[in-house]
């Protein structure tokens, strides 16, 4: 199971694979929070798990060569930490989990500049959502997602870097 999950979590690399504007132009990131919520009083939190779900029927992804799961914790902990909530098994405020998902069959509707309609066209798309319990009631008090078009040809550096991006654009409103 954990063999599978590190595969899953690697493709996720991909999907976020490179150079600032250019590199990370097609990632799109959007965050919601509980209005009730005062995410300011969380001061720790224990990580619940991650979870990895990838639809590749002609087995098109080629995963990078390091691993997500390892770097995508890191990313989270250094955001968390960088908010003054710091790590803790014993008693947490929070539970942190995501799930990363491949779609390599994706479909969008793309302009065909020749004509005047649009036709279906496949681009692979991959997402990552974080999500924040509290670690009392239950309920998800923040959720971050990125979505993004799957890279398979760029370097483990660029799919580093687009990880990295995505993950500090998702916490960078948070209090």
């Amino acid at each position: 199971m954990r063999t599978r999950l590190s595969f899953l979590l690697l493709m996720l690399v991909f999907l976020l694979g490179g150079c600032a504007t250019e590199l990370t132009s097609d990632i799109e990131v959007n965050t919601e929070s509980d209005p009730k919520a005062n995410l300011s009083a969380y001061k720790t939190y224990t990580w619940l798990g991650s979870a990895g779900i990838l639809n590749d029927p002609q087995g098109l992804w080629k995963p990078p060569g390091f691993d997500v799961d390892t770097e995508v914790r890191k990313l989270i902990d250094g955001q968390l930490k960088s908010k003054g909530i710091t790590r803790s098994d014993k008693e947490p405020d929070l539970l942190v989990g995501y799930v990363v998902g491949i779609d390599m069959d994706a479909m969008e509707l793309k302009k065909n500049p020749e004509k005047n309609f649009e036709t279906l066209k496949n681009v692979p798309k991959g997402a990552l959502v974080v999500v924040l319990i509290d670690a009392d009631t239950g309920f998800p008090i923040w959720v971050g997602e990125a979505i993004a078009n799957i890279r398979n040809k760029g370097s483990d550096e660029e799919a580093l870097k687009r990880l990295s991006y995505a993950i500090n654009k998702m916490f960078s409103n948070f209090p």
